[in-house]
């Protein structure tokens, strides 16, 4: 009997102590791994943020590009002589473009803007540069911009475009970023002159209009570095210091003029993005500790995980049977109940219910096909899901019939702008991947308790708003009562573009 305990606490011990080596082995090799894998990682985040930002600049030059091809071209058919129409060609394209001027040019430098004002742009250093056309676009210093150049005519022989692109819009473009205060991000050409500043310009990085003015006293080695990714249009990230100030900075090409972007973020930033990705570090030891717990309670955790697989399946087969399969929204029945949930749990709470319409959809259906009534319907199901809240209840209810109920309306205020912004989602409203289809709806709104405290008499009141937009035309929204500032959405039907 003792060995056969014996035999019994080794077949235990041995397993365990081989499991424990693994476990301490992996947890080494882990944690040595970890730091680099959350350096790299941060790094890689930095430079695809950056080309998401250079993207999204030289999309703007290749807006006004476009704008300057069409000029080009009503110049190259109509001609250039009469000075009026130029004038007036060049005004438009101004506006179009969100420039703040535009030349006409001919070879020896002498232009016109398009006030009719005549400019003498030939003796300006960027002059030659922009007629040799070796990059398609020119930075002037004095003017702080970007000039596109087109050529007007064959080889140029009606002259040139230049539109001048304000980089004081660059400097927008972190407005809205998810980074610190103390951030930048710039565009600089090859010798790291600064073209253009986004972000913290009172950055000590980017004083002095150039970039390695600002680093390279305290890093010449990590300024060696970015010299060289800016010479060989590489990408990457290095660690920079000025003064008490640790920074990350970020280089990537633009892929035109040899220029570059280079975005700066503080080191306390990169840690904290780094901190979060070491977190796997802990998920490892829980997952470890969860293995060993395994290993000794086999039965209990096969039985845990066979409910837990129980439950899962049938919560999937309850989502199954309470999604419309067409729109990924809830099906009529689970509209219903969940409405009729929350009006019971929350009976002095406010909501406001949305009956949705699509107008003439039998003829969308007839004269387009059902494929496309069903792509129409597929649409309005992802884009009506993404402008309300994830608590809020969105469902098809009928063939072309949809619901919307939203939770907590606090008060008129927020009902109205509710409205408002059903109303506005129907006038940008666009399905259809090849064929762009404008499709409108009758919209009624009922607002909970006030005007039914129970799903059947909202329903109703809802109803009866619908009745009220198709009456009054259709492609609008109505209250079940009327309400102050609830204006029709205002725009007719659009058939197929």
């Amino acid at each position: 009997m003792d060995n056969q305990n014996r035999s019994s606490v080794l077949q235990w011990l041995v397993p365990t102590g081989i499991m424990m080596v693994v476990v301490i082995a992996m947890l080494l090799s882990f944690s040595a791994k970890s730091n680099k894998e959350a350096e790299a990682s941060v790094s890689k985040t930095l430079i695809a943020s950056t080309e998401g930002y250079g993207e999204r600049f030289l999309h703007e030059l290749e807006k006004v590009g476009k704008v300057g091809e069409t000029v080009g071209e009503i110049f190259e058919r109509t001609g250039t002589e009469d000075g009026g129409r130029v004038t007036d060609v060049l005004g438009i394209a101004a506006k179009c473009a969100g420039v703040e001027k535009v030349l006409y040019c001919a070879a020896d430098g002498q232009a016109m803007d398009q006030t009719g004002a005549s400019v003498n742009v030939g003796q300006e250093p960027w002059f030659g540069e922009a007629l040799a056309g070796e990059f398609p676009y020119v930075y002037t210093e004095e003017e702080q911009s970007v000039i596109v150049v087109k050529r007007v005519g064959q080889n140029a022989e009606q002259g040139y475009l230049l539109l001048y692109y304000p980089m004081e819009r660059f400097g927008d473009m972190l407005l809205q970023s998810g980074y610190d205060s103390a951030s930048f991000l710039v565009v600089v050409d090859l010798e790291g002159n600064i073209l253009g500043v986004s972000g913290a310009v009172t950055n000590a990085c980017v004083q002095g209009g150039n970039i390695f003015s600002g680093i390279e006293t305290e890093n010449k080695e990590n300024a060696r570095t970015i010299r060289n990714r800016l010479s060989n249009s590489s990408r990457g990230s290095v660690d920079i210091q000025t003064g008490k100030q640790r920074q990350v900075l970020t280089s990537v090409p633009l892929g035109t003029n040899r220029w570059s972007l280079i975005l700066g973020v503080s080191e306390a930033y990169a840690e904290r993005q780094a901190n979060y990705i070491r977190k796997n570090t802990r998920d490892m030891v829980f997952a470890l500790a969860l293995v060993i717990a395994i290993f000794f309670c086999v039965v209990m955790v096969i039985n845990i995980i066979g409910k837990i697989r129980s439950n899962n399946k049938k919560k999937e087969l309850e989502d199954k049977a309470d999604t419309d399969l067409l729109t990924g929204l809830n099906n009529k029945l689970a509209t219903e109940r969940k409405i009729k949930d929350y009006m019971a749990k929350n009976p002095n709470k406010q909501g406001m219910m949305f009956m949705i319409d699509i107008d003439n959809f039998k003829k969308i259906n007839d004269t387009m096909g059902h494929a496309f009534g069903d792509e129409v319907l597929r649409s309005l199901g992802i884009q009506i899901g993404a402008i309300f809240r994830a608590s809020d209840i969105i469902g098809r209810v009928g063939g072309d019939e949809f619901m919307v109920f939203l939770k907590d309306i606090v008060n008129e205020e927020t009902i109205l702008k509710e409205a408002r912004k059903m109303e506005v989602f129907f006038k940008n409203f666009q399905a259809g991947e090849y064929v762009k289809y404008k499709a409108t709806a009758s919209i009624g709104v009922a607002v909970f308790p006030q005007e039914g405290n129970d799903f059947e008499t909202l329903y109703k009141a809802a109803d009866q708003g619908v009745y009220k937009a198709k009456k009054r035309g259709k492609n609008q929204l109505a209250f079940y009562k009327d309400r102050e500032a609830a204006a029709p959405a205002g725009e007719n039907e659009t058939a197929a573009e």
